[in-house]
């Protein structure tokens, strides 16, 4: 799994013009799923997303979690994350799960992460419009495989 986490002081996902999912501040992660993708990997990134200590705290120093904070994350599926554009002009997407199998592993992840933190979602599989305040800013990618 992999995902990219941005810090913000307010972020929301609609689709066809409707909210799906909107939080103030808290964390947006991008999640992109591979089919390899297991439970160990839901956990790591999932337990690690809710202790990242990236929220400032009394001296300005990054040293407060989501947990710590009380903030909340919206989780949005994006398997571009895994596009490869080594060769060619046009990303392959090769490495990211098919669908059938993204959406089950997507779902385990979410639901790992309320068990520490509240948490929104967009829709999976349909095109969606993000905006969000990044504050900071503060952008990090995280790989359950350890290595990017």
């Amino acid at each position: 799994m992999r995902a990219v986490v941005q810090r913000v002081s307010a972020a929301r996902v609609t689709v066809g013009g409707q909210v799906a999912g909107e939080i103030g501040p808290g964390l947006a992660v991008l999640l992109g799923v591979r089919s390899e993708d297991s439970g160990e990997d839901i956990r790591y990134l999932a337990e690690k997303i809710a202790n990242l200590r990236i929220f400032e705290d009394e001296a300005g120093k990054m040293n407060r979690s989501l947990l710590d904070t009380g903030g909340a994350a919206l989780v949005v599926s994006q398997f571009t994350l895994y596009g490869d554009v080594r060769k060619g002009r046009r990303p392959s997407f090769t490495e990211a799960a098919p669908p059938e199998v993204a959406e089950g592993i997507y779902t385990a992840f979410v639901e790992q992460l309320r068990r520490w933190v509240a948490v929104e979602t967009g829709v999976f599989q349909v095109h969606m419009v993000l905006s969000l305040d990044n504050d900071g800013p503060v952008t990090l990618i995280l790989d359950s495989g350890r290595t990017f």
